[in-house]
């Protein structure tokens, strides 16, 4: 079965949300659209739109939502049909949860104060106890999702207080995990980040519409100015009134903060911005670090595409070794790829990916990418890389080896799943096939962010906050 695999042994993406308060009154939807079109790395899955009127009943929501990319999930006639002045979106990959359309976002919940809207990034490591707790209060669930968890201690919260913001404090004092939180209410657009800001979110603006969204390049793409970062343990209110409101009462000290490393070497785009450290500058920097710390004789260096790039034109800049391109990627791979069966010669990871022949044949070769995780891809591209003519493969990798599962939203599978746990750097090597295998050294990580606290707890098993006694990640999966 390790053919049918190869496609799944890499990273999987975080999800994405994006919202926006037109205050001029003009629908959102299509602009909710091209966000989640420039989020689409972060969740090729499933996404969905909810949008709502502020000038109309309290109860009126429009959504959709379904299986696959956002071009499949939706047409211009089901965008005309979604009407409304305030709305959020979602993209989304499963790390707790069945894939099914049931478990797409944004979850539009009906209440005795209205309707909320709300859409969710990360993971609860107390979902479960959260989850009996509802449960047993008379609570009847729709999906298998710890988001819907979320909103419902939102809900429940609402009836007793004063606000909708208030009610997302509330419930956020009992949610322990990652989560960067939208929520759409009647009048007002909510955005909420986890004390220790894990997952990013940032708050742009465009004319008179306000937005909040997972990455910078979604403000770029629909022609906002970015504002500023929400901060970690800070909720964010946008009213009716054009005024941005801050709530910071959940914050901890900076030096407590954990932003995942891994936005920084895999999953934002290059083009981001997160926290104020640029994506692609990190991604050099870790080639860079690559080239001074674990060097080669080689006659070209290529990455990975897409998250090996930068840090191989890193690694190049720094060893003075040219960079080259070694790889053409399919980009037209999307959820909808049918995996070849074991009995077929075709290897999913060629379909995706294929080897310039004349750029490696008869080189020694540096390859760059971004992780190994089970080590079946890198494998399979490392024999790519031979057969095409590469007389040397020299693999280094930006981050250091994977040792530990993650309980905070990446898809860092148990540790029997993983390559390094309990393995050499040398037998690494060896399973994979390359000539010499090197990772980013662990002291390096802080200086790929520099004044950002990083939470590197799949490297070192050190998480900032106590794990799950058991393993929630699929809990609910059916």
């Amino acid at each position: 079965m390790e053919r049918e695999q190869e496609f799944d042994s890499r990273l999987k993406e975080a999800c994405g949300v994006f919202g926006i308060y037109d205050l001029d009154g003009h629908d959102v939807a299509s602009t909710i659209y091209y966000g989640l079109f420039a989020l689409q790395h972060r969740g090729q899955e499933s996404c969905g739109i909810a949008v709502s009127d502020t000038g109309g009943p309290k109860r009126s929501v429009s959504s959709h939502k379904g299986m696959g990319l956002v071009n499949e999930v939706f047409t211009a006639e089901i965008l005309e049909d979604l009407h409304g002045d305030i709305g959020v979106g979602h993209v989304r990959y499963s790390t707790a949860g069945a894939s099914t359309r049931e478990n797409a976002q944004p979850l539009v919940l009906n209440y005795i104060k209205g309707t909320l809207g709300v859409a969710h990034n990360g993971n609860l490591i107390n979902a479960n106890e959260l989850r009996r707790e509802l449960e047993y209060g008379g609570a009847i669930f729709q999906t298998t999702i710890d988001s819907e968890v979320i909103a419902y201690h939102i809900a429940r919260e609402r009836v007793h207080t004063k606000s909708v913001e208030e009610a997302v404090a509330n419930a956020m004092g009992k949610i322990k995990g990652s989560y960067s939180l939208l929520v759409m209410s009647p009048r007002k657009l909510i955005a909420a980040r986890d004390p220790y800001g894990f997952k990013p979110l940032c708050i742009g603006k465009r004319g008179n519409a306000y937005i909040a969204a997972s990455e910078t390049c979604a403000l770029d793409t629909v022609g906002a100015a970015y504002v500023r970062d929400v901060e970690p343990g800070e909720i964010v209110t946008i009213t009716g009134e054009g005024k941005i409101l801050s709530d910071k009462r959940m914050c901890l000290q900076p030096q407590e903060q954990a932003r995942c490393i891994f936005e920084y070497i895999y999953f934002a785009r290059p083009d981001s911005v997160i926290d104020g450290a640029g994506v692609y500058a990190s991604r050099i920097q870790a080639g860079r670090f690559l080239a001074m710390d674990h060097p080669v004789e080689a006659d070209v260096v290529v990455g990975v595409p897409d998250s090996g790039n930068a840090a191989a034109l890193g690694y190049a800049m720094e060893s003075g070794i040219p960079y080259g391109t070694a790889f053409v990627k399919n980009s037209y791979v999307g959820r909808t790829f049918i995996k070849p069966r074991q009995s077929s010669r075709e290897s999913s990871v060629q379909v995706k990916l294929n080897v310039l022949k004349g750029a490696v044949a008869g080189k020694r070769v540096i390859m760059i990418d971004d992780s190994i995780v089970r080590g079946t891809t890198s494998g399979r591209i490392v024999y790519m890389l031979r057969d095409a003519g590469a007389k040397e493969v020299h693999m280094r990798v930006s981050s250091p080896p994977f040792l530990w599962p993650c309980y905070f939203g990446t898809d860092v599978p148990a540790q029997d799943q993983l390559i390094a746990y309990n393995r050499t750097v040398e037998e690494i090597c060896q399973i994979i096939g390359a000539d010499s295998l090197a990772y980013l050294r662990l002291e390096r990580l802080p200086d790929l962010a520099p004044g950002i606290s990083m939470c590197n707890g799949c490297f070192t098993g050190r998480y900032p906050m106590t794990p799950p006694a058991e393993d929630i990640r699929g809990e609910f999966e059916e």
